[in-house]
């Protein structure tokens, strides 16, 4: 069943050159699969979430099949998957993803807590540093600007309407904040490895750039 899930979402998402693909989908069902176990939750359930939480982003696909969740629902329907099962699975996934995070929604379930979690992890590390210049050469905005500083205070209409000027920007404005958004233990302890090195590289890049302001600007942001 899972197995068959995931076709159609590699059917979807293999093209995307967004950092959206089904290497992020697979990083994200593993990582949920890990924390799964640790937390001791269903992993069934944990896979269809993990498998099926990008296959109606905004971004992709428009804000109507967000909102309607129209692609994970075809996908479960044939599928088979049964109908208790579903509705578990489109309640997490209506509350999965920073832009809903910030109009108010978290999940409420564990499994939808464990894909949050590790979704939010794949933005941090090695992976969310590739994944945020993937999405600004997309997007024809440059990596680091020192004329151009973060949007503070962002809200949701603001983050979904406009992609970050630069890709640092877009360091400061989400990515640097999901440490601190973890909805379980396994997730914070992972976010947080994760998070160092966002920090170590802003560092390296804020030298090696001659860009003390900016090294400043760290300073006061992680205190």
């Amino acid at each position: 069943m899972v197995q068959k899930v995931r076709n159609q979402v590699f059917e979807l998402l293999s093209s995307d050159n967004s950092g959206h693909n089904m290497d992020h989908i697979d990083r994200v069902l593993r990582l949920s699969l890990k924390f799964a176990e640790q937390e001791h939750a269903n992993a069934e359930v944990v896979s269809l979430i993990a498998l099926l939480h990008d296959v109606d982003d905004y971004k992709l696909f428009g804000k109507e099949n967000a909102e309607n969740l129209t692609n994970a629902k075809k996908i479960m329907s044939d599928c088979m998957i049964d109908l208790e099962t579903q509705n578990l699975v489109l309640s997490s996934l209506k509350c999965i993803g920073y832009s809903k995070l910030l109009k108010g929604f978290r999940p409420e379930t564990f499994e939808g807590k464990i894909v949050s979690d590790a979704d939010m992890c794949d933005a941090l590390g090695a992976n969310g540093i590739i994944r945020v210049y993937t999405y600004s050469i997309k997007n024809k905005r440059p990596f680091f600007d020192k004329s151009i500083f973060q949007i503070e205070n962002m809200t949701a209409d603001t983050y979904t309407s406009k992609c970050a000027d630069t890709s640092v920007c877009h360091l400061f404005e989400k990515i640097l904040k999901l440490k601190n958004l973890m909805l379980t233990d396994s997730g914070k302890k992972e976010a947080e490895a994760r998070h160092q090195i966002i920090v170590d590289f802003l560092y390296h890049l804020f030298d090696e750039e001659n860009a003390p302001e900016w090294t400043e600007y760290l300073d006061n942001y992680l205190n």
